[in-house]
């Protein structure tokens, strides 16, 4: 029995599986290229030993006397991927040089700008400090904030946009993966802009608008990559 050659076989077996291996390519870079974040002074609140993100905004909270706050500016996809202050939140340390007075509430504040890679184009962010703003009983976050770190500057959902004057210009803005300010309105979605007036930050999505590929996209490629080994199998078969 003469035997049929597979040589032609093969050549169009290798061209799918290199078409499908190249679709697998596009969909994997497609999903890395949806990595991006915000630039923006997120809002923390400090327990003596560690950082958590707060819950509300500064204009929203009144902070009990004794506790510490902090804020930082950097870029960062959601609340879960946040830069935390880069200093203790000790009270003790803090407001060591400011005693205690009636009538008025000590609040420790950590006041961090960040690096310079997460700084918009053209600014330097200012030393991170530390201040111990002393203000009424029933004053807010925001208020004690402002005591010790004017100017301060906010959008029209009362989102902190500057501390102290840094950054000049911006509020919230997307940036793409590379740091590069992204095209459109620039600002968070209306549940992100709440967190933002409560944090100052866009709130984590529960889909797949992470940096890496989501669920559906790796399902995609599972499919493509299958339909390439049933494609083996078949022709396999035939020979």
């Amino acid at each position: 029995m003469t035997r049929t050659s597979s040589a032609p076989l093969r050549s169009p077996v290798a061209a799918l599986l290199a078409v499908l291996l190249a679709a697998s390519g596009v969909l994997l870079g497609a999903g890395g290229a949806q990595a991006a974040g915000y630039r923006y002074w997120s809002f923390w609140e400090g327990d003596g030993k560690s950082w958590a993100y707060a819950t509300q905004g500064p204009s929203l909270v009144r902070p009990d006397d004794g506790t510490v706050q902090g804020f930082r500016f950097a870029v960062s996809e959601d609340s879960a991927d946040a830069d935390r202050p880069r200093h203790a939140p000790d009270f003790g340390a803090i407001c060591a040089d400011t005693p205690a007075k009636g009538g008025a509430k000590r609040v420790a504040l950590v006041i961090d700008p960040g690096t310079t890679e997460d700084a918009p184009a053209g600014e330097k962010p200012p030393a991170l400090r530390t201040a111990c703003a002393q203000v009424a009983p029933d004053a807010s976050s925001a208020e004690a904030l402002a005591s010790v770190a004017k100017p301060l500057r906010y959008d029209s959902s009362a989102m902190i946009c500057a501390i102290s004057g840094y950054p000049k210009s911006g509020c919230g803005e997307q940036v793409s993966g590379d740091g590069s300010k992204k095209d459109g309105s620039g600002k968070p979605t209306d549940d992100a802009s709440a967190s933002a007036s409560a944090s100052s930050a866009p709130a984590a999505d529960d889909g797949d608008s992470g940096g890496g590929p989501s669920a559906g996209l790796l399902l995609g490629i599972g499919a493509v990559l299958l339909l390439g080994v049933a494609a083996v199998f078949q022709a396999r078969r035939r020979r």
